[in-house]
């Protein structure tokens, strides 16, 4: 999987969960060590994304980085309204 696949998994899952799928943005910023992804999406939408307790946003970012892993390196997701 490269970073770009991190990058569309971010943004089919945020899709699939949120009520305006048109308004999720993600921006990559690739680093030596570290993969940023900041996920922007509308602020109604924002719990939806987060999830009760911070449960879905954990959970994404556990996949997220198993897939940096693999390529030994560290991935961190923002979400931002």
């Amino acid at each position: 999987m490269t970073s770009g696949d991190t990058k569309g998994l971010v943004e089919f899952v945020a899709r699939n969960l949120v009520d305006h799928p048109d308004q999720v943005r993600v921006i990559e910023i690739e680093g030596e060590q570290n993969t940023i992804l900041e996920l922007r999406v509308a602020p109604e939408d924002l719990g939806k994304v987060i999830g009760r307790q911070g449960r879905t946003a954990r959970a994404l970012r556990v996949v997220l980085n198993a897939v940096a892993s693999k390529k030994h390196k560290r991935s961190i997701m923002e979400i931002r309204e």
